[in-house]
């Protein structure tokens, strides 16, 4: 199954969040964003955490975190999730986690306790890390069309299917 940007935008607005920002800056006076690092860690982490049958990670992610950096406090617990990974996978790789293979990016996961952990966007490093990383990821899959069809959610929230799509089975 491929993810599109599309299928971002209608995860986004499932979050109430309205379309992409394209070009977001940060508000004057506050810290610039390294929107790459993020990007990249996200994918990789989203490499690990999705079903493999689901492809077009990169620009799914992509567009789904462009929406995500409209909330300067969601970014900086972001940022402060990904700092984790990084230093996690420097202590045992020697590498920054997008650089790590999957195994070794899984390896990460498990460390940080994140596959255990209750979300937590203010409590420890492991409830970091599973609320704005592998828990974004999995709601952004699961909220998007495509996702929701991978666990029988023919219409996620947000995502108008028309009559037709409620008048027949979810096999039909």
């Amino acid at each position: 199954m491929e993810l599109t940007r599309r299928d971002a935008v209608a995860a986004l607005s499932a979050l109430g969040v309205g379309g992409t920002l394209a070009g977001c800056v940060s508000p004057p006076g506050s810290e610039p964003v390294d929107v790459d690092r993020l990007h990249e860690t996200l994918v990789a982490a989203a490499e690990v955490v999705y079903p493999s049958e689901v492809s077009g990670i990169d620009p799914f992610v992509a567009a789904f975190l462009e929406g995500r950096l409209a909330d300067r406090a969601h970014v900086d617990g972001l940022e402060g999730a990904v700092a984790e990974l990084d230093e996690n996978a420097w202590v045992w790789f020697d590498e920054e986690f997008a650089a790590l293979s999957i195994a070794d990016r899984d390896q990460v996961l498990r460390n940080v306790g994140a596959d255990e952990a209750d979300e937590d966007p203010s409590g420890t490093a492991s409830e970091r890390v599973r609320y704005y990383v592998v828990n974004d990821l999995l709601l952004a899959l699961y909220a998007s069309p495509t996702g929701g069809e991978l666990v029988g959610l023919e219409n996620p929230q947000g995502h108008a299917g028309g009559t037709g799509s409620y008048q027949r089975g979810p096999n039909a």
